[in-house]
């Protein structure tokens, strides 16, 4: 079941990539140990954000499976034990409303980072 979603969940970033973000194709892909990820321009991010992408995902990975590391500078409201209270789309649509903000994703492998299985975080100076 973990396999089938991870590999459901790659499969949609690539498709929303190749379909949803136009001509950009400026995805970084990156491979760690436990985990693959894909580091999206600020076009990709911003096309991304505003798509059914974001709501398809979680559809298939709830809340509670999904991390976010957040800019320092957030307005993302996190609680005392740093959890986030915001949507996929939220934390992406941050990212694209500044101008060189991205985000990268993360498929984690099954039984690692404390069972998440998708990580995101915000980008941008």
């Amino acid at each position: 079941m973990r396999i089938a979603l991870i590999t459901a969940v790659g499969a949609a970033l690539a498709t929303a990539l190749a379909f949803g973000a136009g001509n950009a194709g400026a995805a970084v892909p990156i491979g760690q140990q436990d985990r693959v990820g894909l580091t999206l321009s600020h076009e990709e991010t911003s096309a991304i954000s505003d798509g059914p992408l974001p709501a398809l995902v979680t559809m298939f990975v709830p809340l509670n499976r999904i991390g976010a590391g957040l800019k320092s500078d957030t307005t993302i409201y996190r609680d005392d034990q740093g959890g986030v209270h915001a949507s996929l789309r939220q934390i992406m649509m941050e990212a694209a409303d500044h101008p060189d903000g991205t985000v990268t994703f993360y498929v984690n492998a099954p039984g690692t980072r404390n069972g998440r299985v998708l990580d995101i975080y915000q980008n941008w100076h």
